[in-house]
């Protein structure tokens, strides 16, 4: 689950199936009682409504959580010290970071470094739309060496540099006198 939004939607769907929530966290339910197969299936047409799904194989839900954690490591990095991805993973899973390293580019076929460096650039871009911070305070939070180091990677990935980016944005926004 990526939302809070997903997290309602899904104790909805569990009231509905009589279904008693211990936890309902972004990426994980815990019920009182085992859930039968049936009552399962029940869910996951539910949730796939909105895009979601059941994940019980461990394998689906290791990745879940690897994702989880890479989301909450750069959407909320402003609040957390930097420190190494690799060093956080392993203690929040509890797992060799090279064990979480392999098994996720199998699986993912991609690499977390690649998987951070996508979700960070999708973070640029917000908060250059938002507009509410320069890029020397984007690349702060987001705990990039150097405003340099930002729009290199972001030109990178993109093919654009951030202002090259902002700039776009304004120019497809047309005020209410000119239409």
């Amino acid at each position: 689950m990526a939302c809070e939004s997903c997290k309602a939607f899904v104790k909805e769907a569990l009231e509905e199936l009589n279904i008693a929530p211990l936890k309902v966290e972004l990426g994980e339910i815990e019920t009182k009682e085992d859930v039968s197969d049936f009552k399962k299936q029940q869910l996951n047409n539910k949730i796939k409504k909105v895009g979601l799904e059941l994940l019980e194989k461990k394998k689906g839900i290791l990745i879940e959580k690897i994702r989880k954690v890479a989301i909450d490591y750069v959407y909320n990095s402003d609040e957390k010290p930097n420190v190494n991805f690799s060093v956080l993973l392993s203690n929040e899973l509890n797992h060799n970071y090279t064990y979480l390293a392999n098994f996720f580019s199998e699986v993912e076929a991609t690499t977390i470094a690649q998987f951070i460096i996508a979700l960070k650039i999708e973070r640029i871009k917000e908060l250059i739309i938002f507009g509410e911070d320069t890029l020397s305070e984007i690349a702060h939070k987001l705990h990039y060496s150097s405003v340099a180091h930002l729009s290199t990677q972001f030109k990178k990935e993109t093919g654009l540099t951030p202002t090259h980016f902002k700039e776009l944005k304004e120019k497809r926004r047309v005020t209410i006198q000119n239409i």
